[in-house]
């Protein structure tokens, strides 16, 4: 019998290694003459369109995502971080796991050449990262600061998919990227508190915002607190109105009132309630209108821009003005190197309401001060001070938010005596805090709250007296005089200013605070538009 043909066909196995060490050899032989005998360019012509023959009969298509683009950081590329961290499957076997000095939540990313699938809209997308080493190299921090840091890889994505979808990742898919990063990302936020940072690295520095306040807790009348939280929920909602009608996204603020009314504690309830973060601006610290235009285009969005005691910012330029204009001349190029501050009114205003202002969007701008009647009108109109808010007194409504945030309790026997004496004292609801905070009993604490309440009523009442004994006139709020002004023969309007006894000089045509407390006003100034009053 004879042996069949396919059996005599069958190569050894000695056979096959053998052949396979030869095809191997060929090619290591093969491409060692190339690398040695091609230029490097040749050779990445010709891979190249290897790969491209390849690619021809794949239906794969690749889009790659950055890390940087050109010098400046890419956002598709963070969006994609946030938005894979949570679709990252149980099974993993290996991830990236960080906690920032300010976060208080992990972070989980991928590790080098990870992959991970994910489906939309009944497509499969692959998501592939990839970090490779290059010699070091230095992008700038941001567009402000010319700092750089230095970067040793280039990091970037690999979205691969079937290339009929390449129409809806781009158009549907890589907005469904963004949308939930930012919702991830709003998610994962702490507030933040920026202060200027004195040297190099970058223009801010910033810890995380743990201020408790919240409207709940603030000693105000509830009608006031809900005028302010209407307004500030109208204002975030309207991106497209601002848009349409020409306006940059942002509104204006003054916290005016004596010092311990709560305007500090209002500024952190409003960034808890509307997840803003807080940039603290020290005007006093800028040298020129450059560096304020600097600082209003390295803030972000959604951001609460705060300028405290205005007044006193610009009180403090005006004496280096008038000490400059004294010195002999001799000694003011030394003084002038060290106290170049010249930050100008009409710089502020720029930032407040000119083109400047337009750099970023839903920003809330607030100004706080003492003295509002010290203030150049031209701050105080609308589009630059939107929304006055009077912070006074502590109230008889005021102290029992307060009673109920410090003993836990809003009704007692002895509170009529308390209101009564408040209403008198005018005291303010840090005061009554620090009375509150003196004893752990609250019977204790009541009764030396109307200690402290009897003996302010009656340092008021010999204040007064004094006042009405040297012939001191205009003791009630309020209380207007008329006086001929002595550069044009104009009668003004004066007003006794109830926190210094000095009297104010009103502009023709400004505009009065409603007497009733908690209703928002919108007055018609001369040439000003609606500004609204909380009083």
């Amino acid at each position: 019998m004879f042996p069949s043909s396919s059996a005599t066909q069958i190569p050894s196995a000695k056979t096959m290694i053998s052949a396979a060490a030869s095809a191997a050899a060929t090619i290591v032989l093969f491409r060692s003459l190339v690398k040695e005998y091609l230029p490097y360019e040749f050779q990445n012509y010709i891979f190249y369109k290897l790969k491209t023959l390849i690619n021809s009969f794949s239906t794969e298509f690749t889009l790659v995502i950055e890390e940087y683009d050109n010098l400046n950081h890419n956002t598709l590329f963070k969006a994609a971080e946030l938005y894979l961290e949570p679709i990252i499957p149980p099974d993993a076997k290996k991830l990236k796991i960080s906690l920032t000095k300010k976060e208080s939540k992990f972070s989980f990313s991928l590790d080098r050449n990870q992959e991970i699938v994910d489906t939309f809209n009944g497509v499969t997308l692959k998501w592939k990262f990839i970090s490779k080493q290059v010699p070091t190299k230095y992008m700038s921090r941001s567009p402000v600061n010319f700092n750089s840091i230095p970067k040793s890889a280039d990091k970037f994505f690999e979205l691969s998919f079937h290339k009929k979808h390449k129409d809806m990742v781009i158009d549907v898919y890589l907005k469904h990227v963004i949308k939930k990063s930012k919702e991830k990302k709003e998610e994962k936020k702490s507030l933040k508190l920026f202060s200027l940072r004195r040297g190099g690295g970058d223009v801010w520095q910033s810890v995380n915002l743990h201020h408790p306040a919240t409207f709940d807790t603030l000693a105000m009348d509830m009608e006031r607190k809900r005028l302010i939280m209407e307004d500030l929920e109208r204002f975030v909602k309207r991106r497209e109105f601002y848009r349409r009608v020409g306006k940059a996204w942002k509104r204006g603020y003054l916290l005016f009132g004596p010092p311990g009314t709560g305007k500090s504690s209002l500024i952190a309830a409003i960034a808890n309630y509307l997840k803003f973060d807080i940039y603290d601006l020290e005007l006093t610290n800028l040298r020129t209108n450059s560096d304020l235009r600097s600082l209003l285009i390295s803030t972000e969005n959604k951001s609460v821009l705060v300028v405290e005691d205005i007044d006193c910012s610009f009180e403090l330029q005006d004496r280096l003005a008038q000490a400059r204009a004294m010195m002999p001349s001799r000694h003011y190029l030394a003084y002038d190197q060290g106290n170049q501050y010249q930050v100008t009114l009409s710089g502020l205003l720029n930032f407040v309401d000119g083109l400047w202002s337009s750099c970023g969007d839903e920003r809330i701008i607030i100004f706080t001060t003492n003295h509002k009647e010290r203030l150049d009108p031209a701050l105080l109109r609308p589009g630059r001070m939107d929304v006055h808010i009077h912070m006074s007194y502590c109230t008889p409504c005021g102290f029992k938010l307060l009673a109920s945030n410090y003993l836990g309790f809003t009704e007692h026997p002895l509170f009529p005596c308390v209101e009564a004496l408040i209403e008198k004292a005018r005291v303010t609801p840090a005061e009554v805090g620090e009375q509150l905070l003196r004893y752990e009993e609250p019977e204790s604490a009541l009764t030396g709250l109307i200690e402290f309440l009897e003996d302010k009523s009656e340092r008021l009442k010999r204040e007064d007296g004094n006042k009405d004994s040297n012939g001191e006139s205009g003791t009630s709020e309020g209380k207007l005089a008329q006086e001929v002004d002595g550069n044009n023969g104009e009668v003004v309007k004066k007003e006794l200013d109830e926190s210094n006894g000095e009297v104010v000089k009103k502009e023709e045509g400004a505009q009065e605070p409603d007497g009733e407390n908690g209703e928002i006003v919108k007055e018609e100034g001369r040439n000003r538009g609606a500004m609204i009053n909380i009083q």
